[in-house]
């Protein structure tokens, strides 16, 4: 019997991280929400820049083709044929995923794909409204949450991994304004779901977290 684990939360709180380790520990499918509307900001920004109008993204949004597979290196994400697995995870594709996010027509999109994703197999999805819209029934709802000051301090330390230099106080600001966004859009904003429950991942690595969640939740790998 499959199911589904819906995991929801602000930028940076981890999410996509457990959800892999969720996955891998149970052998089911991770399905990354947020790299569809990356996508969709990508799209946008190779035409627009960084751009909020509407009308604009909608436009783009309109006749852009998303599509997410799984091979031996894991979830690749496409737009189009395209693999844009590495471009969609830039900065200002961040930004732009949150901004085309709050679009109501975008998220309508890609309803839908996200929905048949998990009525078809086991799967983690983690976004921000996966328990309370995508996947209202999903059997296991978790909401994890972080100080702004330690999510931007684990930003700063990814850039610093990969070569890169950030500002710490830019960083929490933009987190800040992403959390203020996210959480006050018209639709389906940012919020735990009533049957949720919420973990702290402050100073636990991805793979501690994801044994506490199988283990507080009762989930049971799907080969048991």
């Amino acid at each position: 019997m499959s199911y589904a684990i819906a995991i929801d939360g602000p930028a940076g709180a981890g999410k996509s991280s457990i959800a892999k380790c969720l996955a891998d520990r149970l052998g089911i499918i991770y399905v990354d929400t947020g790299a569809l509307y990356r996508v969709i900001g990508l799209a946008v920004y190779r035409e627009a820049g960084i751009c909020s109008d509407p009308d604009v993204i909608c436009r783009i949004a309109g006749k852009t083709q998303v599509k997410l597979l799984h091979n031996e290196k894991g979830q690749r994400v496409y737009l189009a044929d395209e693999d844009v697995s590495e471009e969609i995870r830039r900065e200002e594709i961040s930004q732009m995923a949150s901004i085309v996010s709050a679009v109501p027509f975008v998220r309508e999109k890609l309803l839908s794909l996200q929905r048949d994703m998990a009525h078809s197999q086991s799967v983690v999805m983690d976004g921000r409204d996966i328990g309370t819209r995508i996947l209202p029934d999903a059997e296991y709802k978790v909401f994890l949450v972080c100080p702004a000051e330690e999510r931007a301090r684990r930003r700063l330390n990814q850039l610093k991994e990969q070569g890169l230099t950030g500002d710490y106080d830019q960083i929490l600001a933009d987190i800040k304004e992403r959390d203020h966004r996210d959480m006050n859009r018209e639709v389906s904003p940012l919020k735990k779901a009533e049957d949720a429950i919420e973990f702290d991942t402050s100073g636990m690595t991805a793979e501690g977290m994801a044994e506490r969640i199988i283990e507080e939740m009762k989930i049971c790998p799907k080969s048991c």
